[in-house]
């Protein structure tokens, strides 16, 4: 099943390739107004703000964007800041982020890729960046989807839910977006950085309490968003997207030429998505794309991604099929908090694994996979929208 491995890995990457940052930014820069000023921001910022800079020559230019990501860049000023949980360089980044827009001296570029909401943490109020770790923690352990996460980070932020535009003001915002987001809702992408929130603070309150997170929260946090007074009216700003999801999957689709798409997107918990994407896959290739859950229960390492290939895996093996290949990966090349993307299984990985079941129960895919021989490493792309898949079945 070599050449299997090898044409998965081949369709995977023909879907990043799809959300190349630069191609996308290149096109769209046509009707763009000369910026005074360009902020980059993401895990696709680099190679976005590179498309940029070769446009605008001689604009100033700050890009904030993941360790992995963070390589120098001619023109630009280039800090690197902690995702997915928030770090002091992120806030030491949201600080100069907001120091450019207030002295910028005309039109705003703004660059937005996935990744954003962590790595501008821009604590609002009396908050501290602490305070937001915590909450953080608790909505990536709660297996929240992204969209209720960023209704809550948003209240805590003087960047998100259109942040941005109002220490932009009175000056005028162009906003290019690369979607991380399953629907491309440009209000859930970096926490809608140049788009009005998803919702207010009372409603961030009730999520919170939904999910039984509310008595966790830092004293500060509940103060902050119960005080919470209603603000004025959010500039306008002309938001563009250049890249998403969807678009991955139809490159895949395309790469693979005669492929079955699952045509919505796989979101969910994982042992349920799964099953769907079982259902669903045919003889021949199946692609997908999405974003799933994990409810963390365990102390294992592990992402998402990992922990849904080893999932698509047992599923297999209980319906019997006997030759099949996934590939199963973040399309930024990062699974949580490990350096693997993803999962590339097949039906003899679970042979290889020595206590399958006890590590699933540990959140620990990373060290099952890892034992299978079966980690997808791809290193950073430089992109990011959302996660991938394939599977290429005969039997």
């Amino acid at each position: 099943m070599q050449d299997a491995r090898q044409e998965a890995l081949r369709i995977f990457q023909a879907g990043v390739k799809a959300a190349d940052p630069y191609a996308a930014v290149a096109s769209a820069l046509d009707d763009v107004a000369a910026p005074s000023l360009i902020v980059a921001v993401g895990k696709a910022a680099r190679l976005m703000a590179k498309a940029a800079l070769e446009r605008c020559a001689g604009v100033p230019c700050l890009i904030v964007t993941n360790y992995e990501n963070a390589k120098p860049l001619a023109g630009a000023k280039v800090v690197a800041a902690g995702h997915p949980v928030p770090d002091e360089n992120g806030a030491i980044a949201a600080r100069e982020v907001i120091k450019a827009l207030k002295a910028a001296k005309g039109p705003v570029l703004a660059l937005i890729s996935g990744g954003g909401s962590a790595l501008l943490p821009a604590p609002a109020g009396a908050l501290t960046l602490a305070d937001k770790a915590r909450v953080s923690d608790l909505l990536l352990a709660s297996g929240q989807d992204i969209v209720a996460m960023n209704l809550i980070r948003q209240q805590l932020s003087d960047l998100k839910g259109g942040g941005f535009l109002r220490q932009a003001a009175p000056h005028p915002v162009t906003a290019l977006i690369l979607s991380d987001v399953i629907g491309d809702d440009l209000s859930a992408i970096a926490s809608g950085p140049t788009v009005a929130p998803l919702g207010t603070a009372a409603e961030a309150v009730a999520a919170l309490q939904d999910a039984g997170l509310w008595d966790e929260l830092p004293s500060a946090v509940r103060a902050h968003l119960q005080d919470a007074q209603p603000l004025a009216a959010l500039p306008k700003a002309r938001n563009r997207l250049v890249g998403s999801n969807s678009q991955s999957v139809m490159a895949m689709a395309a790469a693979a030429r005669d492929a079955h798409v699952i045509a919505d997107p796989v979101v969910g918990d994982v042992a349920d998505a799964a099953r769907m994407i079982c259902d669903q896959s045919v003889i021949g290739t199946t692609v997908w794309g999405g974003e799933t859950t994990v409810v963390l229960r365990g102390t294992g390492r592990g992402g998402r991604n990992q922990e849904l290939a080893l999932r698509i895996a047992q599923e297999a093996a209980q319906r019997g099929w006997t030759q099949w290949t996934c590939l199963q990966g973040g399309s930024d090349g990062r699974d949580g908090p490990t350096d693997a993307a993803g999962g590339l299984v097949d039906q003899d990985t679970l042979s290889k694994i020595s206590d399958l079941d006890g590590l699933l129960a540990n959140n620990d895919s990373y060290a099952a996979l890892k034992e299978a021989g079966d980690l997808l490493m791809t290193g950073a792309t430089g992109t990011n929208v959302a996660d991938l898949g394939v599977m290429i079945r005969t039997g």
